[in-house]
């Protein structure tokens, strides 16, 4: 008995959290329906609320961002609202940080989580899973002696938290291991071993 309600739980929690985790993400990307005019929302039309519709609108939205951003008069547009964010003293500092991060993160040319890389950490005799970030910049590389990489390491169970190192290149071992395998080992505190 106690086995079948095992068995049970391991098939049911996972589908739980990810119909969970899915509907908060629906319901955000619903959310853009407010800005569409009263006459024209779903409910007034059809009388009843269309989920997902949102989503659609949103994901339409960014699809359309990104087609007029890669022309050349949209290109041009970006980078004049750009300037104007930048003369903004809070929303400069704010929207630079979070640019910077985004373009690296989800660039196809950046390197940022592309490798999977175990490292030495906290101490010598024990080891964890990092991403290698690149190469440390600025005035940090005139302080550091020798050929560096900057990691990260992410936290357990929750891996959007962790800790930035820089680290002696040959203290760091390239894994031959997804990213996605990596943080599915993470993300499971080892349970699920990667093959």
């Amino acid at each position: 008995m106690r086995k079948c309600f095992i068995t049970g739980l391991l098939i049911l929690v996972p589908l739980a959290i990810t119909a969970w985790v899915l509907n908060i993400i629906i319901s955000t990307m619903d959310q853009s329906l407010l800005f569409v005019p009263e006459r024209w929302q779903p409910h007034n039309l059809t009388g009843f609320d269309i989920p997902g519709l949102g989503t659609i609108l949103t994901v339409l939205f960014v699809f359309l961002v990104g087609a007029l951003a890669n022309n050349l008069i949209g290109n041009y547009i970006v980078r004049l609202w750009e300037k104007l964010l930048h003369r903004i003293p809070v929303v400069s500092s704010l929207y630079g940080s979070v640019k910077q991060v985004s373009d690296t993160l989800f660039s196809s040319s950046g390197n940022a989580f592309r490798k999977a890389v175990l490292i030495p950490y906290p101490h010598a005799d024990s080891y964890t899973i990092a991403f290698l970030t690149g190469t440390p910049g600025g005035d940090v590389k005139n302080h550091l002696v020798g050929d560096y990489v900057s990691v990260y390491v992410p936290t357990t169970p929750n891996p959007t938290s962790g800790f930035f190192l820089m680290m002696a290149r040959e203290k760091v071992v390239e894994l031959d291991m997804s990213v996605d395998a990596a943080l599915k080992y993470i993300v499971s505190m080892g349970v699920v071993a990667p093959e």
